[in-house]
């Protein structure tokens, strides 16, 4: 177990670092957690989520993106459950702990480190704290500014990876793998040139395709989407200022006197390959699938007219709820058409990632209770594109969900065969469950609610690995 401060994080001055996205500050492992109900057999695996849990309390104004990453693993087989929390042991939270303080600053209040804690661990804290990914029998946790950190089945810090050397600037927090294939693709923008490059890793886990994609301003591209044949990046008018973010004013802002557009680069291509559709004005934050069919490709993904709040928590302005959406290229004839497909507000949205890449019939959205930056999400939608038909599975009044992963069943055959799990906390008594849902039938009760031990901060973006 890491080194603990000693101040009670329950008086840390910020919304953000309180209730239930209060840090822990216990690493723990517990086994044989309670079940209610019954874990089905074919789970056999490790759900996780990441998401921030600072050590050290903050040196001015907290955001969200700020913290430490901490990994919340629940391994499920033989109908039983176990817990285990680390922290991810960047090289900024090491140097951190020597000083029993923070050192680095954050989203709200840019600072650059001393200069011993600059050479021993640079002028960015990689905190790894949004998202994981698995390829190559690798685990990696990903924060979209820096390199992807590794990490064990048991949750230990491993390291920075560099793909060998070969990976120049950072790598998004939403790489796509091609479940055919077994390809990984990836992105990483920069606030400075080139402000965007696109990688592609083969199934044995090597880098053997970068591009420097050149678009006119450095703007945050946080998620892409990937087809069995063809790369897409929504360029959008959320543009970075860095001598706002040195100066100490807000580093991104919403300028929509550019347009937005959708590049379309074919997998394997260069940069001369790239084209790019213009469409309407809006911005996209995760993106739930795309496929391509002959001279068409098909987008589904949470849609925002604009951007709102940047990085400013303290006052974000106006808020921007997210609908479903679907945008249809014509590569002939360079058409976008677009439409909202349903009238229910939601984020994170997810698939049966076995059929990532190809043509998909559901997807699973968040609902939230509010879109004022509450982290407050409150059950699960699913979306059914052909029929048109939705299912929905709400919590109590007093309980705040996170993202649902879909875990498909082993000795299933059509693609809602499996489950939907995600981490459940009541407001009231903070217990924290991880919930299982049949994802054939959202409006039956959970199959199991596997019991926390101690209450589990809100975070980020969950993942399924099965065994």
């Amino acid at each position: 177990m890491g080194a603990m401060t000693d101040l009670e994080v329950n008086t840390w001055d910020t919304p953000h670092l309180q209730g239930l996205m209060a840090p822990t500050r216990d690493e723990r492992h517990d086994p044989d957690l309670e079940v209610i109900g019954e874990i089905p057999a074919g789970l056999r695996g490790l759900f996780v989520r990441t998401g921030p849990n600072p050590q050290f309390a903050p040196l001015g104004d907290y955001h969200p993106f700020d913290g430490d990453g901490m990994l919340h693993g629940v391994s499920l087989a033989d109908g039983k459950a176990s817990y285990r929390n680390r922290w991810i042991e960047s090289a900024g939270l090491l140097a951190e702990r020597e000083r029993g303080r923070a050192c680095y600053g954050g989203m709200s209040n840019f600072v650059i480190p001393e200069p011993d804690v600059l050479e021993q661990a640079g002028m960015m804290k990689n905190t790894a704290n949004t998202a994981t990914v698995r390829h190559a029998g690798k685990y990696f946790s990903l924060l979209e500014a820096g390199p992807p950190t590794e990490f064990s089945r048991e949750l230990e810090t491993l390291g920075t990876w560099d793909f060998g050397g070969a990976l120049q600037g950072p790598m998004t927090a939403h790489p796509k793998v091609d479940p055919v294939s077994g390809e990984m693709a990836f992105f990483g923008y920069s606030a400075q040139a080139p402000f965007l490059r696109y990688h592609e890793v083969d199934a044995s886990g090597a880098l053997v395709n970068s591009v420097e994609i050149d678009i006119p301003r450095p703007i945050m591209m946080h998620d892409f989407a990937v087809t069995e044949h063809y790369a897409l990046f929504f360029d959008s008018p959320a543009v970075f200022d860095l001598d706002a973010l040195l100066s100490g004013g807000s580093p991104l802002g919403w300028k929509p006197e550019h347009s937005t557009r959708i590049g379309v680069l074919p997998r394997g291509g260069s940069a001369e390959d790239l084209r790019w559709y213009e469409t309407d004005n809006c911005y996209v934050v995760h993106i739930a699938n795309a496929w391509d069919h002959g001279n068409t490709i098909e987008i589904h993904a949470p849609r925002m007219p604009d951007m709102p709040g940047g990085f400013e928590f303290v006052d974000p302005g106006a808020a921007r709820e997210p609908y479903p959406w679907k945008w249809t290229i014509d590569l002939d004839t360079g058409v976008v058409n677009h439409e909202q497909f349903d009238d229910r507000a939601g984020e994170f949205p997810r698939i049966n990632d076995t059929l990532a890449t190809r043509k998909t019939r559901y997807s699973y959205y968040c609902p939230q209770r509010s879109w004022e930056f509450e982290f407050d999400f409150h059950g699960v939608v699913k979306n059914d594109h052909e029929t048109g038909n939705v299912e929905t599975h709400y919590y109590s009044d007093t309980s705040t969900s996170g993202e649902h992963a879909f875990a498909p069943d082993p000795d299933g055959s059509a693609e809602d065969d499996g489950w939907l799990m995600s981490f459940v906390t009541d407001k009231v008594t903070e217990q924290s469950e991880l919930v299982i849902l049949d994802a054939r039938d959202l409006s039956a009760e959970p199959v199991a609610r596997v019991q926390m031990k101690a209450r589990v901060p809100l975070g980020f973006h969950a993942n399924w690995f099965a065994d």
